[in-house]
């Protein structure tokens, strides 16, 4: 809502219906008294001062947010999608069982070989640090890597005691050359595929926890407005349908690769749709920045996520997500009140009482300061009116 825009339409407006009151009373007093009552001060004063408390609402919800107008967009999105790793699970998946494949490979020995892979200290993906979690749990001893090449969104290559070991998805595997008949895969569980020199050697599963209240937040969500929720992954369709089906998730794109976020994005907002995406790691930075809103994880994103997103969570509480949407609403309310009280007391009532020469221009000053404060207050209640989970 472009108040701003609307101002400067009202002042030709006003400004022939000036004159043609001049012609009809030739009255310079009338026509020095219309031009008090019909000043477009409550509408440069109506929206701003509402986003400044709305903003400040917002933030005392553990929400920073750019600007105004990502409140305002915030509002209108009708798709809401998010990442799922560290978004709408804990961030904190572990490894829950060891699985060799080869005989040459114990599980101790696949768990060190994976491990050192994904220890370089470029490597801060959740499943990596799972895996180095693991082993250091076991006690089981960590070599470091003599070479490590991260593959984005799809794992590490890295040589460890001479062995070239893969710790990636089956899809990498193959394309490496490694002879997989199929994926393995395990419902709620994302199996991580290892091969040292080419020779696949197990699987590594790990679990992660839904983050708490994601499920009731989603909830609060749609029954706010939103009509449909789409959950990105990197990870297998089965296993991501398990989580879709446990949060109440309308639709599931799996197996993605980061440009590959960026492309749902596009479509969703082909069809016609305002979308907002939250995430919280540096893969998920596109498509955040090509949301129409992007909010991250503050708590536990990355420093690429936060720069690139319009808004972000402190706390990383979901449920914040719908209490801004709350307040935001709350905000709009107040600027078409503030509107009615400038434009309907000031306007229309001062017109009338100076066409029928009630007032002069010493009153109608006195007058027009009526809404102006009114406006003030009206806009200042919004930082502490009841609003529901704010």
């Amino acid at each position: 809502m472009n108040y701003v825009y609307l101002g400067q339409r009202q002042i030709p407006v006003v400004f022939v219906f000036q004159i043609v009151v001049f012609f009809v009373t030739r009255d310079v007093r009338t026509i020095i008294t219309l031009t008090i009552c019909t000043s477009p001060a409550e509408l440069g004063l109506a929206t701003p001062l509402v986003m400044f408390a709305a903003i400040a609402r917002v933030a005392r919800n553990g929400i920073l947010i750019k600007g105004g107008i990502y409140l305002e967009t915030l509002t209108k999105a009708d798709v809401m999608v998010f990442d799922k790793t560290g978004t709408l699970t804990a961030n904190r998946p572990e490894v829950v069982e060891v699985s060799s494949r080869d005989t040459v490979f114990d599980e101790d020995t696949l768990l060190r070989l994976a491990a050192a892979a994904a220890a370089d200290r470029r490597s801060a993906h959740p499943l990596a640090n799972a895996v180095v979690d693991a082993a250091n749990r076991k006690g089981v001893a960590v070599p470091e890597p003599e070479s490590f090449e991260q593959l984005q969104g799809r794992g590490v290559r890295a040589t460890v005691e001479g062995r070239v070991v893969l710790v990636s998805n089956a899809a990498l595997l193959r394309e490496s050359g490694v002879a997989l008949e199929a994926a393995v895969e395990d419902g709620g569980r994302t199996p991580v595929h290892v091969a040292v020199d080419g020779r696949f050697a197990g699987v590594i599963f790990i679990a992660d926890k839904l983050r708490p209240g994601a499920r009731e937040a989603l909830a609060e969500l749609k029954a706010s407005g939103v009509k449909r929720i789409v959950m990105l992954t990197g990870n297998n369709a089965a296993m991501a349908q398990v989580i879709a089906a446990e949060l109440g998730i309308d639709e599931v794109r799996a197996d993605l690769m980061p440009e590959d976020k960026i492309a749902v994005i596009a479509e969703l907002q082909a069809q016609g749709h305002r979308v907002a995406m939250v995430g919280d790691r540096i893969n998920d930075a596109p498509a955040l920045a090509k949301a129409d809103v992007g909010i991250a994880m503050g708590g536990g994103g990355t420093q690429a996520a936060l720069e690139a997103a319009d808004m972000a969570l402190m706390t990383d509480d979901l449920g914040k997500i719908a209490a801004a949407r709350a307040i935001a609403r709350r905000a709009y309310r107040t600027v078409q009140e503030n509107l009615f009280v400038g434009l309907g007391v000031v306007n229309v009532l001062g017109i009338t009482a100076a066409l029928l020469g009630w007032i002069g221009p010493i009153q109608a000053a006195i007058i027009h300061l009526g809404p102006d404060i009114l406006v003030f207050v009206n806009s200042g209640k919004l930082l502490k009116v009841r609003i529901r989970g704010a």
